[in-house]
């Protein structure tokens, strides 16, 4: 079943029931608890979470392994049995995006990650070493050296 979602960003969306995913917790800072995962461009490295509930808030996010292939999210034993992810490998990892004018001044977040498993999203802190502020295209720059 499609739900309608509103946005200032999209206009008005049908969104299918398999794109909407439901944070229990919220986002950290940002709030909000039901999003849809929109992708705009069939072959775009970034898709958009619309809240349902306010159209002003969408949030650019990014699946971080083609820009940071080394990067590794780990979570403890009482956060995987808390969320109910035991292995980050089975959920879907995906980065919050920090726009700017110019692409080279794009920015992910890699301290706290989306897992988002079977309609349920948490963000997480990963004990990986990461940052919260990290520059997108660093990661293609290392990996091509």
């Amino acid at each position: 079943m499609e739900q309608t979602v509103h946005s200032t960003r999209f206009g008005e969306l049908d969104v299918p029931e398999e794109a909407l995913i439901e944070f229990p917790d919220g986002l950290i800072g940002v709030g909000g608890r039901r999003f849809a995962l929109l992708t705009r461009e069939e072959n775009s490295a970034f898709q958009w979470l619309q809240e349902t509930a306010r159209e002003e808030l969408a949030l650019p996010v990014t699946d971080p392994f083609p820009f940071f292939p080394d990067y590794e999210v780990r979570i403890s034993d009482a956060e995987a049995e808390r969320i109910g992810i035991s292995d980050p490998a089975e959920a879907e990892v995906l980065v919050i995006v920090r726009a700017a004018e110019k692409l080279e001044d794009f920015s992910v977040n890699l301290l706290a990650p989306l897992l988002i498993c079977r309609g349920v999203g948490h963000q997480v802190i990963n004990e990986a070493p990461a940052q919260v502020r990290v520059p997108l295209l660093s990661g293609l720059a290392e990996s091509a050296s």
